[in-house]
C-alpha cells in the first residue's frame, strides 16, 4: 500500500537514499494506516523546511519502551506516517 499523497515525497526520498524500511502497516491501532518505519533518524524541523508539508502532518513521538520507541510524521487526514528510530546510534543516518 503506499502513502498519502501528504508524506508520499519524503517516502521516496528515503528509498531512493536506500534508507532501509524495518516495518511497514498498520502497526498498533485501528487509527493507524499505512505507518512505515525507517532505520534513521527523521530531523522533523529540518524535514519540514524542505518539504512544506500540509497542516495535516504533524510530529510524533514516542519514548515508551513499552510500546516502542519512535520519532516520525503522522498524517492526521489519512492515519498514515513514517516514522524512525528516536536515538541515533551509529548505524542509522540522520535526514533532514
Amino acid at each position: 500500500m503506499a502513502l498519502c499523497e501528504h508524506l508520499s515525497a519524503l517516502e521516496n526520498e528515503l528509498i531512493d537514499r536506500g534508507i532501509r524500511i524495518t516495518s511497514r502497516g498498520a502497526p498498533w491501532s485501528e487509527n493507524c494506516r499505512e505507518w512505515v518505519y525507517f532505520a534513521c533518524v527523521l530531523d522533523q524541523a529540518s524535514l519540514r523546511k524542505r518539504f512544506k508539508f500540509a497542516p495535516c502532518v504533524i510530529d510524533h513521538e514516542n519514548t515508551d519502551p513499552r510500546s516502542g520507541v519512535e520519532r516520525g510524521l503522522v498524517c492526521e487526514k489519512h492515519f498514515d506516517a513514517i516514522m524512525g528510530v528516536l536515538k541515533p546510534s551509529k548505524k542509522e543516518p540522520r535526514i533532514g
